[in-house]
């Protein structure tokens, strides 16, 4: 029986490799499609919490997990050598940057190595990982054939990059449009035969896993990019006197021709940040210099260092300096009303601001401690009146709907929204805005 058999009868053993914020809802969905499911991951922690039917991932529903744990249709694993079972195995790992701000592949290298020795003919093998144009034909190709085995003849393998908007209410894992593309033309229809079983949303096929992870990369970019723009309008609105919020809100009636994107602290996430540096770092080899692409890069990077700078004037301003105040976080997690704080900006204005001696402390329901430099950080349990007047300073870096903006202006000292939430706040005296 072929794979593509298997796929339609709902007889293949789909396996994901990489437990986290893009591989567990992916086996959910595996799982829910009626297929027997296999997850693996490297972390024993995860692999107990799946087998118990635990959910840790935000855009998993908790009963949903429990359900299709109990009914055998999903299981954990650390051993790799159950990959021998799986008919289609995706890889969902982590792609860093490492020190150097270089493409960090070592996860997805390592899993592909841990594959090899379990391969078999008619097995699909995607890669899901963000990562740079060329990774699936000119790494994983090579190892997946020292198996002895002939990529488009014995096995498929193309990419599907992952597509994971956290907190999105609308679009999740199993509705939004998918992107595939093989290595032959037949691992294309292969992965998309794959996808069309679990996923209800369109397939869309290109012609080469290098055009899906340039794909993925100008998703992102275009948004770094963006973002980039209006982060260093609000540099100059601010010199000017102008409020960019309210310049991108006029701009938004227009009706065609302009998408809103909105200034922060800096830009957080897995991808956002990471990606250009995957493009440019891949276009020095071809001896191009992707020169808006960094640009953008070099005003987000330097968010943090900017808003620290405008909370040492606020305070100046009223006669008091970064070094010795108390500053009041509100959110740690790089965007509204998730718990995912990847690269998250807040973090790193934390310690910009730390930097200049300031004592800071941070409230967020949604990340109740984080790890930091191999750290852990605890946050405030509860937002009280007491603890915003005790601050010098209130810093807004995550714009969470679950809080109660007019009681933190009727008690803040000084307030610095850097993520305009509180723009419903009438009496603004003690607000200013990024």
């Amino acid at each position: 029986m072929t794979i593509k058999d298997k796929l339609i009868s709902k007889t293949a053993i789909l396996g994901v490799v990489g437990l986290g914020y893009v591989g567990l809802p992916l086996a959910v969905e595996k799982a829910k499609a009626g297929f027997k499911t296999i997850g693996f991951d490297v972390q024993k922690e995860k692999v107990d919490m799946v087998n118990s039917g635990i959910n840790y991932i935000g855009d998993v529903v908790n009963e949903d997990l429990e359900t299709i744990v109990k009914s055998g249709l999903l299981s954990a694993t650390t051993d790799f050598s159950k990959v021998a079972a799986a008919d289609c195995v995706c890889i969902c790992v982590p792609t860093p940057l490492d020190e150097h701000q270089q493409p960090d592949i070592s996860y997805v290298k390592s899993s592909a190595e841990s594959i090899v020795p379990y391969m078999h003919k008619e097995m699909l093998i995607v890669l899901e990982s963000t990562t740079y144009p060329g990774t699936t034909e000119e790494l994983l190709k090579p190892i997946f054939e020292s198996s002895g085995l002939k990529c488009g003849e014995d096995f498929f393998l193309a990419f599907s990059p992952e597509r994971v908007d956290p907190g999105n209410l609308i679009y999740k894992t199993k509705n939004t449009p998918k992107v595939t593309g093989g290595i032959t033309p037949q691992c294309t229809e292969v992965a998309a035969a794959m996808y069309e079983s679990i996923l209800q949303a369109p397939i869309y096929r290109v012609s080469s896993p290098a055009v899906a992870e340039m794909e993925k990369i100008l998703e992102n970019t275009y948004r770094n990019i963006n973002i980039g723009l209006v982060n260093e309008l609000a540099m100059l609105c601010h010199k000017m006197g102008i409020s960019i919020w309210e310049v991108i809100d006029a701009a938004k009636s227009k009706p065609y021709g302009f998408q809103a994107f909105y200034p922060g602290p800096g830009v957080g996430g897995h991808c956002i940040p990471l990606d250009p540096y995957y493009l440019s770092w891949k276009a020095r080899e071809y001896g191009f210099h992707t020169s808006m692409i960094e640009s953008s890069m070099m005003v987000n990077d330097r968010m943090p260092e900017y808003c620290a700078e405008r909370a040492s004037k606020i305070l100046n301003h009223h006669n008091k300096t970064l070094k010795d105040s108390k500053i009041l976080f509100l959110g740690v997690a790089y965007k509204q009303d998730i718990g995912d704080y990847r690269e998250s900006p807040a973090i790193k204005l934390m310690d910009e601001i730390e930097k200049e001696g300031a004592k800071v402390v941070y409230y967020d329901s949604f990340v109740p401690e984080f790890q930091e430099h191999g750290k852990t950080r605890t946050g405030e349990v509860e937002l009280t009146c007491e603890l915003i007047e005790s601050a010098d300073l209130v810093i807004v870096t995550t714009a969470h709907t679950n809080v109660d903006y007019s009681t933190i202006q009727r008690h803040a000292k000084l307030i610095f929204d850097t993520k305009n939430a509180m723009k419903n706040i009438k009496n603004r005296e003690n607000i200013e805005l990024l």
